[in-house]
């Protein structure tokens, strides 16, 4: 069974997130939707991160089972004709090995938030940026960020309902830089928190605007209450930007490995992994 890897662009406003949901359109349905409209096949698809309601898109990355085999031009063309009219292009198909996987192969997942810094009101940036009218000291807001890199315990800087089990995680880097009306964070990490990048983001304007320091944001950290995080930005300026993955010769050697210790289990125990 044939697996690709899709790279996906979305812009984030009419859905209510990555993840299929009840309550709401996802890029996962649109896709989900494609894929059965060009192919006849029902599949269930997995992203290599669940973005949230209203949050963007250029880099994301989904893998999907095909049972037919399909040039990946020709998967890449059907699914972009089929999206259609919703705001879901794929940049790229690529057919893959069969121990690749979205999420659990990714190794580095980046992201951009895009701050719109003007006194005016948005027009074509709007939904697409956060508009903030205060000048902002990008220079500072960079260097409070390097307090954020490396291996820390983020419960400030996570919603309340995140379900992820430990709140600790390695940012491996976080630049904050000015472009014309524009403040740009970027940051990369293995995997982020729920709302984490909102959360640093939407604290780093304090400083920006000469309200914090370097040290607030080190006894934020350290405080590991929600109550410490400064205010949240808004998921218009959150972007899905890039996600990296391990070679393929160790997707492969793990799965043999897999595949090699499912046999020794018990029946019921390799049922349930």
């Amino acid at each position: 069974m044939p697996r690709y890897k899709l790279t996906v662009e979305y812009d984030g406003r009419p859905f209510c997130g990555w993840q299929r949901q009840a309550n709401g359109p996802s890029v996962q349905a649109v896709i989900e939707r494609a894929i059965k409209s060009f192919s006849g096949e029902e599949v269930t698809i997995g992203g290599a991160g669940r973005t949230d309601t209203g949050v963007h898109a250029t880099g994301q990355v989904c893998h999907i089972d095909l049972s037919k085999p399909w040039p990946a031009r020709t998967v890449m063309g059907a699914m972009n004709f089929h999206c259609q009219p919703d705001p879901v292009v794929i940049l790229d198909a690529e057919e893959m090995h069969e121990g690749f996987d979205a999420r659990f192969s990714a190794i580095r997942r980046s992201y951009r938030y895009r701050i719109h810094n003007r006194l005016p009101p948005l027009t074509h940036q709007l939904g697409l940026a956060w508009h903030v009218k205060t000048d902002l000291d990008a220079e500072a807001m960079h260097a409070a960020a390097q307090e954020f890199v490396g291996h820390h315990d983020f419960t400030t800087f996570r919603h309340s309902r995140c379900q992820a089990k430990s709140p600790e995680k390695t940012l491996e880097d976080f630049r904050v830089y000015r472009n014309g009306e524009f403040v740009i964070a970027e940051c990369s990490s293995r995997s982020f928190l729920h709302n984490q990048v909102r959360s640093m983001v939407g604290t780093l304007r304090l400083v920006g605007e000469g309200k914090w320091g370097p040290g607030d944001i080190t006894k934020a950290l350290q405080a590991r209450d929600r109550k410490a995080c400064g205010p949240v930005a808004p998921a218009d300026g959150l972007y899905l930007t890039r996600v990296d993955y391990r070679p393929a010769e160790l997707d492969i050697e793990l799965l043999k490995d897999w595949q090699t210790r499912k046999a020794a289990m018990p029946a019921e125990e390799a049922g349930e992994a």
